[in-house]
């Protein structure tokens, strides 16, 4: 299997699981995980903690599409939906997203969240990720 397949393979486990263990285990101990274009965490505890948003979403479903598959390098779209569990991960989805936080009633649930990006990572020749980035948009489910 190469790199790009088993690597989407892990992630969609580790994010549908929130094993942020798991997660860092697809790095190397000094990898760059781009979240943004403009930001970055370096090595498995920035990584670790950046992953900590996902123990504040439940029924997370991730599909994805291996674009290219090379042994240094590969591409993904992916898609994701998950159930916000916490006011405090609407309120960072929205200021990541940059929408701001739609208009809600008290007492109105907490939306179920769709994003969808593409995935960049190169990797080392042992096959674990030096530095991924991914591009991404997001929206409440219809």
């Amino acid at each position: 299997m190469a790199a790009m397949q088993r690597f989407m393979q892990v992630y969609r486990r580790a994010w549908e699981t929130r094993d942020d263990r798991l997660l860092a285990s697809l790095f190397t101990a000094d990898a760059v995980y781009h979240n943004t274009p403009f930001d970055a965490q370096h090595g498995h505890a920035a990584i670790r903690k950046y992953w900590d948003r996902v123990k504040l979403q439940a029924d997370i479903a991730l599909s994805f599409e291996v674009l290219a598959d090379g042994a240094a390098s590969g591409i993904a779209h992916w898609h994701v939906t998950y159930q916000v569990t916490s006011e405090k991960m609407f309120a960072m989805w929205a200021a990541a997203a940059g929408t701001g936080i739609p208009a809600r009633k008290p007492g109105d649930p907490l939306p179920r969240l769709v994003l969808d990006g593409v995935a960049l990572a190169d990797f080392d020749p042992a096959g674990l990720c030096t530095r991924f980035r991914i591009w991404w948009h997001s929206r409440v489910a219809d």
